[in-house]
């Protein structure tokens, strides 16, 4: 009962830079507080307290917007890594196979990697627990692995070739989480970057990535934030200053308790000049969608893909008192036009989460001209005055419809039921020295490797994980199929980048950014001299 007058209170007085906006507590906190005591002394059947507060919480959220949420104290931390840059723990990227907890990756230069735990190894013991063949669950290993920094864990692991285990005591520490997924010259002159969220980490990452792509004679750029569901606003905030010069408006925010705030470009970005084109889709959203808009209304550069997902509230953090969290909705953003690109959910949050589903049988992800605007959302960029539009997400200036050419039943299947990704693991396990002595690097591998043996026994092995091989469905979606074995095989053997690198032969939209800055496209649509 107490946690929820704390919770409730702890709501009503967030500090928001001014006088606090204190509730009446005698048709609030005190009608709520009298609920829970009544319920606990006269309901019909026991009840959990703490759940109902957290109930209760979570469904005053839900009445608000689709974007507000409580955060329990048990998953605060899980919650914030992401976006913090880091966690702490081991250092390794794990797979649970076969009911055994295999490691995939080292982290470069982590704990792991010093004491020398290996690609390949499965774990079976952790501090003397038996973890193999008892149905650990990811959340198992996570709770046993991560930690504080500094405390140790005893990890025993059965090494191929190996007769008995190896024990290593591993010393916690802080393991970096990269928000960069890929960074490659994708064609001569074009650099490729591809942001998965925006952390505060995200920024530094960029220009590291900018300043090695520039080395390897980068003059054109395509940013891919595609399913990048956004993050930090200042992280948002930066990146777009290394593309606007300077005191150019990127973003302002206000809310009801919130007078406007504008955010500017201050100083000289790392990539001002330069053609440039951002990917977008569906799952682009907040963050993603605040650089998008910056780059669009300033006609920097050209935005390729399919609509955007259309959040445009800004949540603020609010600890209380027990250690969870609030993410509350104080704010709307707007793009330098003044565009609000937040889309409805006057329908409720279930309505608004089949929204983008709602697109696909709209026949939207298929055709632009599927998308009704109204005149009175249609606004104008800031130099060359284009139609740019408000009202649920960002619309591109170059459209890409989903491409579902080499989709069959079969390939959706090797996919969501996980075979392939687990038959590319076992692959790169048995094989690993042998690719590492063909293929000296990962571009050797890239140029030559033949994956005509490979997806014959990815078919055997379908089919004794009860998946029955369809020469028909097969043939439709066999370049897919070895593409993206391909990269899976690449990702588990080198870098998450190098997956990028193989398996976006399949993207169109990213092929799209290539040839509109190939075959000048990119040219003819009217941008800024000088931004």
């Amino acid at each position: 009962m107490k946690k929820l007058i704390i919770a409730i209170i702890a709501i009503s007085y967030i500090n928001i830079g001014f006088n606090q906006v204190e509730l009446d507590k005698t048709k609030t906190t005190d009608k709520f507080s009298r609920l829970l005591y009544l319920i606990e002394r006269m309901y019909v059947d026991s009840v959990n307290s703490p759940q109902l507060v957290d109930d209760a919480i979570n469904a005053m959220l839900e009445k608000l917007d689709p974007h507000s949420m409580y955060i329990p104290k048990k998953n605060v931390e899980g919650v914030e890594a992401p976006l913090k840059g880091n966690f702490e723990g081991v250092g390794i990227r794990f797979q649970i196979l076969k009911d055994t907890l295999m490691v995939v990756q080292t982290i470069s230069g982590g704990p792991s990697a010093k004491v020398g735990v290996l690609p390949g190894d499965q774990v079976i013991k952790i501090d003397d627990e038996l973890v193999a063949g008892v149905g650990l669950k990811n959340s198992g290993v996570r709770k046993r692995l991560l930690g504080k920094k500094g405390t140790k864990v005893i990890m025993e692991v059965k090494r191929r070739n190996e007769k008995d285990l190896i024990s290593f005591e591993v010393t916690r520490d802080k393991i970096p989480i990269y928000s960069v997924d890929a960074a490659y010259m994708i064609d001569e002159g074009i650099g490729y970057i591809k942001i998965n969220a925006f952390a505060n980490t995200t920024v530094k990452e960029f220009n590291s990535a900018v300043e090695k792509l520039e080395s390897k004679g980068m003059e054109s750029l395509i940013l891919d934030l595609q399913n990048n569901g956004g993050g930090y606003l200042h992280s948002a905030f930066q990146l777009a200053d290394n593309f606007l010069s300077k005191d150019k408006l990127i973003v302002y925010t206000e809310g009801r308790s919130y007078k406007r705030k504008d955010y500017n470009a201050g100083k000289k970005g790392n990539f001002e000049k330069g053609k440039l084109v951002v990917l977008i889709n569906e799952g682009s959203a907040s963050a993603s969608e605040i650089v998008t808009g910056a780059i669009q209304d300033w006609d920097r550069g050209v935005v390729v893909g399919r609509r955007s997902f259309g959040k445009g509230l800004v949540q603020k953090p609010v600890p209380l008192p027990d250690g969870s969290k609030v993410r509350l909705t104080t704010q709307r953003y707007f793009t330098p036009s003044g565009r609000c690109i937040q889309k409805s959910y006057a329908d409720g949050s279930k309505a608004y989460r089949k929204e983008k589903y709602q697109r696909y049988l709209n026949g939207e992800s298929f055709n632009k001209d599927s998308i009704k605007i109204p005149d009175s959302l249609i606004y104008k960029t800031l130099i060359t005055k284009r139609d740019v539009y408000a009202g649920g997400g960002i619309i591109p200036d170059i459209f890409v419809p989903v491409d579902t050419t080499g989709v069959s039943k079969y390939f959706s299947s090797l996919i969501r039921k996980g075979i392939m990704n687990r038959f590319a693991l076992e692959y790169v396990n048995d094989n690993r020295k042998k690719l590492n002595n063909k293929y000296e690097t990962f571009d050797d591998y890239k140029r030559n490797f033949d994956t005509e043996k490979a997806v014959k026994k990815l078919i055997k092995y379908a089919e004794k994980e009860g998946l029955e091989y369809n020469d028909e469905q097969y043939k439709e979606s066999e370049n897919t199929i070895k593409i993206r074995l391909k990269a899976q095989i690449a990702q588990n053997n080198w870098e998450t980048s190098n997956f990028y690198e193989i398996v976006n032969e399949l993207n169109n939209t990213v092929k799209k950014g290539v040839e509109i800055l190939k075959d000048g496209t990119f040219s003819d649509i009217k941008l800024a001299e000088n931004n």
